[in-house]
């Protein structure tokens, strides 16, 4: 199954390691990056995203700010937090708010609970 995937995440770096990660696993996908939430929802606007890869702490707009914003736009359009900040109440506003929340560091094991957002 092919779905486009939007990492969002201010470190490039994050970017590329999900996104190789990701590709491993799903060599059919196909990977749009956004450094910003404020990016993010601009290239959503211009994409047919099928999933979304959100760090939680960016410049400007933070992760859980621009998931909600996406959600106005998408309302089904399933999104993970992808954090290293695991304080219990960022988890718990992360997970009300109806999103998934998966730690950093990043490995193939939460590439697969990402993809299962997707029923991939």
């Amino acid at each position: 199954m092919s779905l486009q995937l939007l990492i969002v995440d201010d470190s490039r770096m994050s970017r590329l390691i999900l996104q190789g990660l990701v590709l491993q696993a799903y060599p059919q996908w196909s990977i749009l990056h956004a450094s910003s939430g404020e990016e993010a929802l601009a290239m959503a606007e211009q994409h047919p995203v099928d999933l979304v890869s959100m760090d939680f702490n960016m410049h400007g707009m933070n992760g859980l700010e621009a998931a909600l914003a996406l959600r106005k736009l998408r309302p089904q359009l399933p999104i993970a937090i992808v954090t290293a900040n695991v304080q219990g109440a960022v988890q718990e506003r992360i997970e009300e708010a109806g999103l998934a929340f998966i730690a950093k560091p990043i490995t193939a094991e939460a590439v697969k609970k990402l993809a299962t957002l997707t029923g991939a």
